[in-house]
């Protein structure tokens, strides 16, 4: 990365609450034996992205399979103050952004929220003018925008930032983009995403070169051509995009969350339980399958959409070094870290796509694990046993996984940092406790009655 880009760094106690303020924390009882099926939600980052791309369309759009999460909630929140109407009913979202008349997404919200920079792309092909502050979310490293920004100036758009707030245009009077080509230094999913949607409206033809290729990107892809849009390759590392003059009203279904399956997998495997999940699809989930087989577990297809985890004798440990799609997933890190600290023998996981979310080994070591850091590699050795603790989620995946090493754990483990989970995570101790985990939500001066006994607790 070089001194030109634009970097935005939080820091872990932008987002959390006062001391003095009660949170809700999780207590888990591990050691419980799981059993049964666990319903898999919408892709968070599909949901996200595509709420955004409705800027696009100045026509009504449904959107199906919408998960129930705090994220969700801004984004919603976001659009609102847009100038879109948005209503939500269950998992289905009823999006009119017709009569969209603000450019400028409010502060507040996008900090809290790193998704809501998406809007910049949208706002600018419909009209021809946005006004986005530099993007929040969870405190895992550098967030370059310079990605989108060059993207965006290679479509004609003129960009600066000021104070914070990324300022762009189109200038001249039809207040149109004009289609380009575009090489990213990074495949970075969120800039791919900026610019596609913004080459959908633009005039001729626009080549996103070096494209991520992640299944959400697919997903934005399909909802933007259920909408009209021309694009072709999405899922390759060449995406072309014919511009159209507008976009018209669709329905359309978000994909099922890749990263939750992926958890819910980690869940059964740590636990040593047979759990099944559905809906999935298969090939979203091919880099966690081949690991989990690594180390010991099958993963058995009980449909074209549902799988089954057959959990081996023995954890086998593994290596892992994060990648970009078709790589494995940066958001199964954390998961993984927990499963290999009971593994037999010393694994070596390595982070390549954040510099800063390796946070959570001190609270898996808090818990007994024998893990040692060496630059953005952590060499695990594992032990027999996890003891519960107290532990923080100092992220959202991180948070997942210290509530899945608690399943797995001696006695009771105290998970903060909810404000994290509940970004990407839906109804997840009601889905759990639904297959025979034992946990409970409570505010954290809460005692329970009988700490001892896990039977006794009602969820």
């Amino acid at each position: 990365m070089n001194s030109e880009d634009i970097i935005i760094n939080t820091s872990p106690q932008a987002d959390q609450r006062s001391s003095s303020e009660s949170a809700p924390i999780i207590e888990i009882w591990g050691k419980q034996p799981l059993s049964g099926h666990i319903p898999v939600s919408g892709a968070k980052n599909s949901a996200l992205v595509v709420m955004a791309g409705t800027i696009l369309c100045s026509q009504d759009c449904r959107i199906r399979n919408i998960p129930n999460l705090v994220d969700i909630g801004r984004m919603a929140e976001v659009l609102t103050a847009l100038g879109v109407k948005v209503a939500h009913n269950g998992h289905t979202l009823d999006v009119d952004a017709s009569a969209i008349n603000h450019s400028r997404a409010p502060y507040e919200i996008v900090s809290k929220l790193r998704a809501s920079f998406f809007v910049i792309g949208p706002l600018l092909a419909r009209l021809g003018v946005a006004r986005v502050p530099l993007p929040g979310g969870c405190a895992i490293g550098a967030r370059p925008v310079a990605l989108h920004i060059r993207g965006l100036q290679a479509l004609g758009a003129e960009v600066h930032m000021d104070h914070g707030i990324v300022h762009a245009y189109v200038p001249g009077s039809r207040n149109r983009l004009k289609g380009g080509k575009i090489y990213l230094d990074y495949p970075s999913v969120g800039a791919t995403e900026t610019l596609m949607m913004a080459a959908t409206l633009a005039e001729g033809e626009t080549v996103i070169e070096n494209a991520a290729q992640e299944p959400e990107v697919l997903d934005l892809a399909n909802f933007c051509r259920a909408m009209g849009a021309r694009i072709r390759g999405a899922g390759t590392n060449t995406i072309t995009i014919a511009g159209v003059p507008s976009l018209h009203s669709t329905d359309y279904g978000i994909i099922p969350d890749r990263i939750e399956a992926g958890t819910f997998m980690l869940a059964g495997a740590m636990t040593k339980s047979p759990i099944s999940l559905s809906p999935v699809i298969p090939e979203h989930l091919t880099p966690v399958i081949a690991k989990l087989a690594e180390a010991g577990t099958k993963i058995e297809m009980e449909g074209h959409n549902r799988i089954r985890i057959v959990p081996g004798e023995r954890i086998l440990p593994i290596e892992i070094e994060t990648r970009p799609h078709p790589g494995f997933p940066t958001d199964m890190q954390a998961q993984f870290m927990a499963l290999t600290t009971l593994a037999e023998g010393n694994s070596v996981i390595t982070e390549t796509v954040f510099e800063n979310r390796l946070q959570h080994v001190a609270e898996f070591n808090r818990m007994g694990a024998d893990i040692r850091l060496t630059g953005n590699a952590a060499v695990i050795r594992g032990v027999p046993m996890l003891s519960g603790a107290p532990v923080t989620g100092t992220d959202l995946r991180a948070a997942a996984a210290l509530l899945v090493a608690g399943l797995a754990a001696e006695g009771k483990t105290t998970l903060h940092g909810l404000h994290h989970l509940d970004r990407g995570y839906e109804n997840i101790e009601a889905k759990l406790s639904a297959v025979g985990a034992k946990l409970r939500r409570v505010q954290d001066d809460q005692v329970p009655a009988d700490m001892s006994n896990p039977q006794a607790i009602v969820v």
